[in-house]
């Protein structure tokens, strides 16, 4: 059984077998935490980012898909990119946010790791509804059989450490 542990802060911060980057379908970094992730991740994340493209992505990451690269200077062996959704108002396609959450919890797996560290994803510049996404992850890591021992949701600000915290009581 998966534990799901909220934690407010900063995801490049946390101690971890795998970080998940909300991460736009090039992989070559961007804003938010994906900026975030390949600038204190340094540029090791980058060049494999570089050769996923020339290779098995040269379109990009597909959303709702998820591929692992090192992940360089953080404190974690792995991130684990993933493409969310970006939200197009009431009725949009919340099966792809689930699958953000499935596919990186299944890479993860393929892994071994165990302890996984996951931001709010597609809440920032894609705009999905905080409590929406909320609700989304957490009853999709419930759902979803993984070996991985600790899902820990990473939340920038109060408000979203607050949506996350309605939805594991």
């Amino acid at each position: 059984m998966t534990t799901i542990t909220l934690v407010q802060g900063d995801i490049t911060r946390q101690s971890v077998d795998a970080v998940v980057n909300a991460a736009n379908s090039s992989l070559l970094g961007g804003g938010g935490v994906d900026g975030a992730i390949h600038r204190r991740g340094g540029p090791a994340i980058l060049a494999e980012c570089r050769k996923l493209r020339a290779s098995h992505y040269g379109k990009g990451l597909v959303t709702g898909r998820a591929v692992a690269t090192t992940a360089g200077e953080l404190d974690a062996q792995w991130v684990i990119h993933t493409v969310g959704p970006v939200w197009q108002g009431p009725g949009s396609d919340s099966s792809l946010l689930a699958s953000c959450y499935r596919e990186s919890l299944r890479v993860a797996d393929e892994l071994s790791a165990r302890t996984v560290a996951f931001p709010a994803i597609s809440t920032g510049v894609f705009r999905w509804p905080m409590e929406e996404a909320a609700h989304i992850a957490v009853e999709t890591v419930r759902d979803t059989e993984a070996a991985v021992e600790e899902v820990r949701f990473v939340l920038f600000d109060e408000r979203a450490y607050k949506a996350f915290a309605e939805q594991i009581r």
